[in-house]
């Protein structure tokens, strides 16, 4: 019995040891291919790197986009302004309530005798205004809530929150004089069709310049593999597995991706350093910051993305040749 263990290992190891030998080969076979390409090889890696590049502006494009919908959305917020006569306990209850809503990021407290010094430190050179309050004598300006929505097509909801059946917002004892909702609806409601708008035009073009890409990046690396179709014949003759033809044509399919890759990465730095400089007033956001803060996320989706591309591109365009 121990000898029929010790026979069953050591066949497992002479397969684990032939295994390993095989994807030594192919290894090797995919270095050899790469260096045997010359121009070709260069050509596809040079393909390979368009290709990443894309990817990379359009992750860039992506951040420009996100930053600049997230500034028009820190500009819009609906404002409740209170009555005189509002009492803080009552309104700190109602800001309460907001801020239990799933739709509400932030609700923003301001008290009638802050309202009344920023009403006068907006108006510092109306002297007319300034004047016409000074008459009045006391303050006719009351408290007021500045609700903040996590989404911009939700302060319908907010607004509809506030015309509910709350006593504090409805009837004769309503603490509530106007809220602002209305006034800016048709800027609200325009701005979140732009988002909608940006970000499925976004998506389609992301999507068309990456299948384009794809499609010239396969087209380049199977004219390599057709320049190795009579050794792929050979191969098959002799009777190689498709494996061990198809593996050396992806090993250099990864060298694609991997050379492409840093490449791409090492390009970018000092452009993304230059658009920083003078390009951030601009775009709203510092590229280089960006690049430099996600450069781990960056590095790992390029890297990802130029070896499936080499992979996935060999192995398909080496499909025809095995196929006859």
């Amino acid at each position: 019995m121990v000898k029929l263990f010790g026979t069953v290992s050591t066949l497992s190891d002479i397969v684990i040891l032939m295994a390993m030998t095989d994807l030594k080969r192919i290894i090797k076979s995919g270095f050899i291919n790469f260096k045997r390409g010359g121009s070709v090889s260069v050509a596809a890696v040079l393909q390979v790197l368009n290709t990443l590049a894309v990817i990379v502006v359009i992750i860039l494009l992506q951040a420009v986009l996100y930053s600049s919908l997230n500034q028009i959305k820190d500009k819009v917020d609906v404002t409740i302004y209170f009555t005189t006569n509002a009492g803080e306990d009552k309104i700190m209850l109602l800001k309460s309530s907001l801020e239990k809503l799933p739709e509400v990021a932030q609700v923003s407290y301001t008290s009638a005798d802050t309202a009344l010094k920023l009403f006068r430190d907006r108006h510092v050179n109306d002297y007319s205004t300034i004047a016409a309050l000074d008459e009045i004598g006391g303050n006719p300006l009351g408290a007021y809530l500045n609700v903040k929505a996590k989404e911009i097509s939700q302060y319908e909801s907010i607004a509809n929150f506030l015309q509910g059946d709350d006593a504090l917002v409805s009837g004769p004892t309503s603490i509530v004089e106007k809220v602002n909702y209305h006034q800016n609806k048709l800027v609200i409601n325009r701005l979140n069709n732009i988002i909608s708008g940006a970000q499925r035009l976004g998506f389609l073009l992301t999507l068309y310049l990456i299948i384009s890409s794809l499609i010239i990046t396969f087209n380049t690396i199977r004219l390599t593999i057709f320049i190795a179709r009579e050794e792929i014949g050979v191969m098959r003759l002799v009777g190689a597995s498709k494996m061990r033809v198809r593996g050396p044509f992806m090993v250099e399919g990864v060298i694609y991706g991997i050379i492409a890759t840093f490449t791409i990465l090492i390009l970018f730095w000092p452009i993304t350093a230059w658009l920083g400089r003078n390009m951030t007033s601009f775009l709203g956001l510092n590229l280089y910051d960006y690049y430099v803060s996600n450069f781990l996320q960056i590095f790992a989706i390029i890297l990802l993305s130029g070896i499936l591309l080499g992979v996935i591109s060999s192995f398909l365009a080496v499909r025809k040749y095995l196929n006859k």
